[in-house]
């Protein structure tokens, strides 16, 4: 016990410390594809969560994860999409009640699709994983109530952090997946979609730690917020139908239908792993191909939060090459067999 309260407070001592606060990003991405004849108007993207959905670690408001999803969702729809995050660096689940009314109270139209990422602090901080499921199915409910479709990135894995040692490892990956398991059976049960963070995406992550995680070694770097993104977006799109036939289920990938039990389990040990409701109990394990796509500035971006130096109005495509493309802005689509495709 005293060797796992000293791996503690040296994880609180080296963790998270250091970063400056994350960029804005809010704005319209994909005004490529806007104009008058486009009748509906932009997709309206919400990002709530954590630190991780807020993008600490990165200079840049095009590397955060919002500007990534919202990104590659305007190059897949070929529709500009807007962006609003809500979340907040160091946010429990006890916080997404604050963030829910942020998105859906006043003027502005509630959000068609939201992504949740939440989970770790919950951990660190031990709040019983039974109030952290409760908050978060609660926020999951207000969001589905009023007409938003909602990807939940779950709890990601933190026995994976390096300045984590054993036994403190072991005890950390054990409460992360329990936590990440039950997030899932809550969300999915509420016709939400949830994808597995794991352990922020495995193979890449554990290959190239020095170049996936940021300068704490907990969050993740420009190139690390990419990869994850690229897992999230398939299912993001998805919960939008922007691929249809999308959810049958591919048997050469491992797919199946499974009770919803027994699916979250599967997926909390597999990062990257998408679960989908389908009929009462049972529940869709998928294993989605990724593959980057253009990505776009939002429109009015100010120099100093990451937009080209004096941009106002519109901005060209900006394509992806390497880890994260030349502007790190990068995302992810179905494969359809014109480009190579990595599982997950």
């Amino acid at each position: 016990m005293g060797l796992v309260l000293a791996e503690v407070q040296f994880a609180k001592r080296t963790v998270g410390t250091g970063l400056p606060d994350p960029p804005r990003a809010d704005g319209v991405y994909g005004s490529e594809f806007g104009g008058p004849e486009l009748s509906p108007g932009p997709l309206r993207l919400g990002m709530l969560g954590d630190s991780t959905a807020a993008g600490l670690g990165v200079r840049r408001a095009r590397q955060t994860p919002g500007a990534l999803l919202a990104s590659g969702l305007a190059a897949v729809a070929e529709r500009p999409v807007e962006l609003r995050n809500v979340a907040l660096s160091g946010a429990m689940s006890d916080d997404l009640d604050r963030q829910v009314a942020l998105l859906l109270d006043g003027d502005a139209p509630a959000p068609d699709v939201c992504v949740i990422m939440i989970g770790a602090n919950d951990v660190t901080r031990r709040m019983p994983p039974t109030q952290s499921v409760r908050l978060l199915t609660a926020a999951v409910r207000r969001l589905r109530l009023a007409g938003a479709e909602v990807v939940v990135g779950t709890c990601p894995d933190l026995g994976t952090i390096e300045p984590v040692y054993q036994p403190l490892r072991m005890l950390a990956r054990r409460a992360s997946r329990q936590l990440a398991a039950a997030q899932t059976i809550g969300v999915v049960a509420l016709g939400g979609r949830t994808v597995s963070m794991g352990d922020l995406l495995g193979p890449e992550f554990a290959a190239n730690p020095r170049e996936m995680f940021g300068p704490d070694s907990y969050h993740p770097s420009a190139e690390g917020y990419a990869t994850a993104a690229m897992a999230v977006l398939p299912t993001l799109c998805a919960a939008l139908g922007l691929w249809p036939g999308s959810d049958r289920l591919d048997v050469s990938r491992d797919e199946d239908l499974l009770p919803v039990a027994k699916a979250a389990s599967a997926a909390a040990g597999e990062a990257g792993t998408e679960v989908t409701p389908a009929r009462g109990p049972w529940a869709l394990l998928k294993h989605r191909r990724r593959r980057r796509v253009p990505g776009s500035e939002p429109i009015g971006q100010p120099a100093e939060t990451g937009g080209p130096d004096g941009a106002t109005g519109t901005t060209g495509a900006t394509g992806a090459t390497g880890p994260t493309g030349p502007t790190g802005a990068t995302g992810a689509t179905e494969s359809t067999g014109d480009a190579p495709a990595t599982r997950p």
